[in-house]
């Protein structure tokens, strides 16, 4: 099982430097995907903040949405959160040496929770977390 971190979710819907290698990872996986049902709102915000910088703009934002949807209801579980795993993502971030921010540790405590295997993402940050506790990264070339 392997975790999908929305960095990740992002690159595959918009156009971004590290797509291609996200695409190909993507289009070679064979093992399940999950992520937590937070990847809904974060990639929203994502794409919000894409709009406002003038990365991409609404018809953009529209047709990734909808693409990212589709991922969703048809390539990726998305896993509740519970009471408990919002304190597990709290507590990883007390070491304020681990840089995690709370989306990322929310995350990681995710993966940590259904014991994944791996963690897909392109956050240096949360990738090396992930690494420290035993979550192999995935790596996109």
């Amino acid at each position: 099982m392997i975790y999908v971190d929305t960095s990740v979710l992002v690159a595959l819907m918009v156009n971004e430097s590290k797509s291609a290698a996200v695409s190909r990872w993507y289009g070679a996986c064979t093992d399940e995907m999950v992520s937590a049902i937070w990847c809904v709102t974060e990639f929203a915000s994502a794409l919000g903040i894409k709009q406002r910088t003038g990365q991409i703009d609404t018809d953009e934002a529209r047709a990734a949405w909808l693409r990212f949807e589709r991922l969703c209801a048809n390539d990726i579980k998305l896993l509740p959160i519970e009471p408990a795993t919002f304190h597990r993502g709290a507590v990883l971030m007390l070491d304020a040496a681990t840089g995690l921010r709370a989306g990322d540790s929310l995350h990681l405590a995710t993966a940590l929770d259904v014991k994944a295997k791996q963690m897909a993402t392109l956050d240096e940050v949360l990738a090396n977390n992930a690494k420290r506790l035993k979550l192999k990264a995935v790596k996109f070339y």
